[in-house]
Formats: C-alpha cells, sequence, structure tokens
C-alpha cells in the first residue's frame, strides 16, 4: 500500500505538536504489538483513539434515524470506504434480515478534481495545525491504484460473514459523480434513498447527486453533509441551498460532531 508521501498529502489535524507525539507513540506501539492479527481484528479498540471512536458513535447516530425510513444508504465520496464498512455491519445489528438496505458508494478513487470560483475561500484563516484546505485540493484524498477492487473484496468478506450474507447488497461506482451518478439512478429507477452521506467538499458534483437524488427521497430520509457551512469548502453549502430551497426539511447537529449537520426531510 502507499504511504502518505506516495499519496501526495497529508490529513487534516488540530492537533498540537505534544498530542501528534502522543499518536506516533500509539502507532509504533501498534505496529510493535506482541499478539497475533487473528486476536488484533477482535481488540482493535485498543489503538482507536478517540476522535476515531467518536466517527462510529456518529455514523450508528445516523443509521438509528433512517431504521424505519425505507430505501438505500449511498455515500458520495468515499475515501478508503470505513463509513462503507460500518453501514454495512451496522445494516447487520440493526435489520439484519432486510435485504432491500442496500449500500452504495461513489467515488473517483483519485481525489479531488473540478474546482470551480464557488469551491475558493472568500477569506483567510491562519492557523498552525494542517487546514481543511491543505487537504481540498487537486489530488486530496486519493487513494492507492487500483484500491477499488481491493475496498470491493473487503465489503464482500464482511457481507458474507453476516445474516444473508449470501445477497449482494453492496455496489461501489467508480467515476466522477457528475457522470457516474445520474447514470446509475436513470439505470435504477426504482431506487429510494433513505440515507445520502455527502462528503464531497465540491460544488458542481454535490450539486448534481443531489438535484440527482432528491425526487428518490421520502418523508424521514437523511441527508448528511460532511462540509456544510465550512469556510474553507464553500460549495458543499452552495449546492445545497440552490437545490434544497423548495424542500421542507429540519437540520441538526450530531450530537457526537458537533460540526456536522444532519437534514431530515418533513
Amino acid at each position: 500500500m502507499a504511504d502518505k508521501k506516495e499519496l501526495g498529502y497529508e490529513l487534516e489535524t488540530k492537533s498540537t505538536d505534544q498530542q501528534i507525539q502522543q499518536r506516533t507513540k500509539i502507532q509504533k506501539l501498534f505496529e510493535e504489538r506482541p499478539m497475533p492479527d487473528s486476536h488484533l481484528l477482535v481488540s482493535l479498540g485498543l489503538y482507536m483513539r478517540s476522535s476515531a471512536l467518536v466517527k462510529i458513535l456518529f455514523i450508528n447516530e445516523i443509521y438509528e434515524k433512517i431504521r424505519d425510513v425505507p430505501g438505500v444508504i449511498v455515500e458520495f465520496g468515499v475515501w478508503w470506504g470505513q463509513n462503507l464498512i460500518l453501514f454495512e455491519n451496522l445494516r447487520a445489528i440493526h435489520e439484519p434480515f432486510d435485504q432491500t438496505r442496500r449500500v452504495i458508494g461513489f467515488d473517483t478513487f483519485e481525489g479531488y478534481d473540478g474546482f470551480s470560483d464557488l469551491d475558493k475561500s472568500k477569506g483567510s484563516q491562519e492557523s498552525s495545525f494542517k487546514s481543511y484546505a491543505d487537504v481540498v485540493k487537486r489530488g486530496g484524498y486519493a487513494v492507492s491504484s487500483g484500491y477499488e477492487n481491493y475496498l470491493n473484496e473487503l465489503l464482500a468478506a464482511h457481507e458474507g460473514v453476516n445474516v444473508l450474507g449470501n445477497i449482494r447488497k453492496h455496489s461501489l461506482v467508480k467515476g466522477n459523480v457528475v457522470e457516474s451518478v445520474p447514470e446509475y439512478f436513470g439505470k435504477n429507477p426504482y431506487i429510494v434513498v433513505a440515507l445520502a452521506y455527502f462528503d464531497l467538499a465540491l460544488y458542481e458534483p454535490t450539486k448534481v447527486a443531489l438535484e440527482t437524488i432528491k425526487p428518490r427521497l421520502v418523508p424521514g430520509s437523511v441527508i448528511l453533509l460532511d462540509e456544510l457551512n465550512y469556510p474553507e469548502a464553500p460549495g458543499e453549502t452552495i449546492a445545497f441551498r440552490e437545490v434544497f430551497k423548495d424542500i421542507d426539511y429540519s437540520i441538526e447537529k450530531s450530537k457526537f460532531i458537533r460540526d456536522k449537520a444532519i437534514v431530515t426531510i418533513k
């Protein structure tokens, strides 16, 4: 697998130098762990920092909101695919016998591209940490070449150990969202969307995906906007306000990650 130098970007962080040192220590202890891999897979909490644990609590929070809402779960911008794996396993926990609750992920797997003027921050924010703007750039959040094949295999393996594992309930769609999302939904006119997780950051792909799923939403459907109200990545907010200006919805903060916005269709 490629390291961060090969990928061409580093992760956003708000950690102090001291916190980064402790994080590095945890990583070193992980690499030197005196346990077999089979034990590691059931003991991952040993090395999971609070910032990683809270993301799992957050994903469960939004899943619980759509447990009684029919439809699929879609994620626009999957990166390494952790959310898709979590959604698959939460599906097996919350509603193991619902074979219609499919999990679908869209990504180029090549990082950000196609910036517009609407994706540029209008202000300047000086900070001592690696900011969001340092990551949301051409090629940011790219993954290793061919990674989508590995992720597909990993999703299938997780699905295979869960109830109804013989029935495929996940899909990965590689390509530019501006083209791949309308094409996919056009070929699948029956799809209803219960949960749409947006982590595209950029204006054009976000707007196209929102416009595409808009007629597929039902009362109770949830839209998760990862960058809503982010001054460093304004495109997502602009796209949402344009597409949903005539839709009745409620919006709230996550109780676990306070800068994440959860939209529920009325």
